[in-house]
């Protein structure tokens, strides 16, 4: 396997010399974007449309044959064609089924049977000489022939965002939470910004591992301190707060307390960020089982028709499940709720 690094890829990009196949694996998505477009370049931009093609693995009419169908084709008024695979983990690690599959192991090739991964494997081995073929993905089953192939035979690049590698270990945090200092002091000075250690320090310690929840903190803090010389521990703590105070059962205690307000701000904020409807509904039918029956049970007959109500309207789509779940939760309160 030929191990290279992205600054060792950008270097041959830059001296007009990519390697024939490319791996790139990890859950840094914007970095391997990043570095998959760069390939690119090694086209010239006028020529790009001719000699350059993303393909998109899982969408329809893209199979291994097709891509190597692309990357056999020879440039056109050009000395190289670039071929861009991304999510090809659907295609290298996709779901397994079945206890033969489960007992898969990595004995060697021969109890495996016929793929249409096969002309992709074929293709590796023998790659085209005037192509550069990137594969871009989350992951890769090293146990088939398709991935020890691509392990033996590509260069491969790993770009896993904070971790050490693709396992997480416990004492790979403080290491991750130093990375991702590092990136946010390097982005804030990359904009023409200043930006304290607390604030950088507190967007990494917030991330811990997750290169995806460091990059949004990151780019939520820049467009709110944009046009600001210095970026402070204020600014990062007024961006990450609402999110980071965020509790799962915030909406449920606000209503154990009777406060309307507070528990429709919480049920806000939780949409907002992606919480299922569904799931909520049934936080709220746990607090009225367990919590509103214990503490005061007359209610419990009107909360349960609330529920009811709310559990038979977003099942046949009885209206906007953001007003649904704000309707229960006024009922939950009860009267005595401060609005």
């Amino acid at each position: 396997m030929a191990a290279a690094t992205p600054s060792q890829v950008r270097k041959a990009i830059t001296s007009r010399t990519p390697d024939p196949v490319y791996l790139i694996v990890g859950d840094d998505d914007a970095e391997m974007s990043r570095l998959a477009s760069d390939v690119t370049t090694v086209v010239d931009d006028e020529l790009r449309a001719f000699n350059v093609e993303r393909l998109y693995a899982g969408d329809k009419g893209v199979t291994a044959a097709s891509i190597v169908e692309s990357a056999r084709m020879l440039p056109m008024m050009a000395d190289r064609r670039v071929v861009v695979v991304v999510r090809a983990e659907r295609l290298l690690k996709p779901k397994r089924r079945g206890r033969a599959a489960e007992e898969e192991t990595d004995d060697g090739d021969s109890g495996e049977p016929a793929s249409d991964l096969d002309v992709l494997t074929e293709y590796v081995q023998r790659p085209e000489p005037s192509t550069t073929l990137v594969i871009a993905a989350a992951d890769v089953d090293r146990t088939r022939r398709v991935g020890k192939a691509l392990y033996k035979h590509a260069t491969v690049v790993e770009c896993w965002g904070l971790k050490a590698g693709k396992e997480v270990r416990g004492y790979d945090l403080p290491n991750a939470v130093r990375k991702g200092e590092a990136l946010v002091k390097a982005a804030a000075a990359e904009s023409g910004q200043q930006i304290e250690p607390a604030a950088a320090r507190l967007l990494a310690e917030r991330a811990g591992t997750d290169i995806a929840r460091l990059r949004g903190d990151l780019e939520r803090l820049l467009l709110f301190a944009a046009g600001r010389a210095k970026i402070t521990a204020a600014d990062a703590r007024e961006v990450v707060s609402a999110e980071a105070a965020h509790d799962d059962w915030a909406v449920t205690n606000a209503i154990q307390q009777g406060n309307t307000a507070e528990a429709l701000r919480q049920l806000g904020l939780a949409l907002d960020g992606g919480e299922v409807p569904y799931k909520i509904a049934g936080q709220l039918a746990w607090f009225v089982r367990e919590k509103l029956a214990a503490t005061d049970p007359r209610r419990v007959p009107a909360a349960v028709d609330a529920l009811f109500r709310t559990d038979v309207d977003l099942k046949s789509s009885g209206g906007d499940p953001r007003v649904l779940l704000e309707r229960l939760v006024v009922e939950l309160c009860g009267a005595k709720g401060r609005r």
